[in-house]
């Protein structure tokens, strides 16, 4: 049994032969992702003292705070414990005196967006790295400048860099065509400027943390989950809070998936956050037959909180498709892999909005997998899998993209002889200690 880390000229490579190893033992994951960044965000353009704990350490929070520091605002240096936010007020930031740097987070960019827009008389320009240079932005741009913004991008409004005016902005009812917490929390956000009603309309309900947490720091929101409707009620004034991040469900994922199809495994992931418009990850492992409970369910915050208690099973195939997508779209890779180790086939629809992520997940995670003699055939918006029950070892490449890199060490510990993942380093992107934590449930030391 081993697992090294090999350090290169090049990066980083991850080294994975498991042998009659069983996971074991109890885990704590890093903060929601999402939850981080919103806490950051509102913390920001509130009156008065944020605290935030469980706090996120990846590089896309970073992100999010240093553009919030490059526009005034005071952050103590992050750690997880507590990270204190000064918040100056929602028209106290300041023009900028460089490029804003999202670095590879989509969801900066996107939301930052929404509160830029209506900055009046103030001019501010971002920009991320080649990742999120590539990655589509008119899905906010549009119906920002409907509200009346002033942005401007290259290839026709469509990619970053962006420059914006501040304008004043106007409210809108939009009727989103893709179900995305992002452009839903962007105009929202934006909202918070805009006397009277800003709604956002979607084919489907996606994540909801913006809107419990615009609530708790004092915004004026209504919301139909059932015609997946949001409408915030502006002007608004945010009043600094304290916050508790939960630890996020999209990297219990992969442990979740990891006790799965390793046999003799068992594991428990502490603190998760199960809110409803993230836990299609559950039900899907669930309908595939996995042994998981929740254990000592509560509430944090005004999200729901509790222990995943999960077990070796033998998995059997189903169909992903529809409604549940945005509930699951960050966990797709992940539940490949399942898929893979599962009985039968498992089919994978409408999750087009993979293939412009971080990478083609839809694409690489099928290139990946098929490398190591998964039979998997690839849809224009997701994946057809017919279940082998067993992979074999070679070296696969994360195309820097963190989802990718950690759903390959997950296969890899299912998979005979010697797996080599290429940048793995990606993980840190939204886990800084995945491979300290894969040591742990495999009994090894750092």
């Amino acid at each position: 049994m081993s697992i090294t880390l090999k350090r290169a000229a090049d990066g980083q490579n991850l080294i994975i032969e498991l042998k009659d190893v069983a996971l074991s033992g109890k885990i704590h994951i890093p903060g929601d992702k999402s939850i981080s960044h919103r806490a950051l965000i509102l913390g920001a353009i509130s009156s008065g003292q944020t605290t935030i704990e469980g706090l996120l350490l990846g590089e896309d929070p970073r992100s999010t705070a240093n553009c919030f520091e490059a526009m005034g605002v005071k952050i103590s240096p992050l750690n997880a414990e507590k990270v204190t936010v000064e918040g100056i007020g929602l028209e106290n930031l300041q023009e900028p005196n460089d490029v804003l740097q999202a670095g590879n987070s989509g969801t900066t960019m996107r939301l930052i967006l929404g509160i830029l827009a209506a900055q009046r008389g103030k001019f501010f320009t971002i920009t991320g790295d080649s990742s999120l240079r590539s990655r589509p932005m008119s899905r906010v741009i549009k119906p920002l400048q409907q509200m009346g913004a002033a942005i401007w991008a290259r290839k026709a409004n469509t990619l970053a860099p962006l420059a914006i005016s501040g304008s004043k902005l106007l409210p809108l009812e939009y009727h989103s065509p893709i179900a995305s917490a992002q452009v839903k929390s962007c105009l929202l956000l934006a909202g918070l400027a805009i006397e009277g009603k800003t709604t956002v309309i979607e084919p489907a309900l996606s994540r909801d943390h913006s809107e419990r947490m615009l609530e708790a720091f004092g915004a004026k929101i209504e919301r139909d989950p059932i015609d997946n409707i949001a409408t915030i009620i502006g002007p608004a004034s945010l009043t600094g809070q304290n916050v508790v991040v939960p630890g996020d469900i999209s990297s219990a994922a992969f442990w979740l998936v990891a006790a799965c199809i390793v046999e003799g495994s068992q594991l428990t992931i502490k603190n998760v956050g199960i809110n409803p418009t993230r836990t299609g990850v559950l039900e899907i492992l669930q309908e595939m037959g996995a042994d998981l409970s929740l254990e000592n369910e509560r509430m944090i915050t005004r999200e729901p909180v509790a222990d995943i208690h999960v077990k070796y099973s033998k998995l059997k195939g189903c169909e992903i498709s529809g409604a549940i997508i945005p509930r699951l779209i960050d966990e797709i890779p992940i539940l490949a892999v399942a898929a893979v180790f599962a009985q039968g086939t498992t089919v994978i629809k409408d999750a087009a909005e993979l293939r412009v992520k971080e990478s083609d997940r839809l694409a690489v995670i099928a290139r990946e997998l098929t490398k190591m003699g998964a039979k998997i055939t690839e849809l224009p918006d997701g994946l057809e899998i017919t279940g082998s029950g067993s992979l074999v070892g070679t070296e696969v490449e994360s195309y820097n993209d963190h989802r990718i890199a950690m759903s390959l060490a997950i296969a890899a510990l299912g998979a005979q002889k010697t797996t080599t993942i290429k940048g793995v380093e990606a993980a840190t992107i939204s886990y800084p200690n995945f491979i300290a934590t894969l040591q742990s449930v495999c009994g090894m030391e750092e």
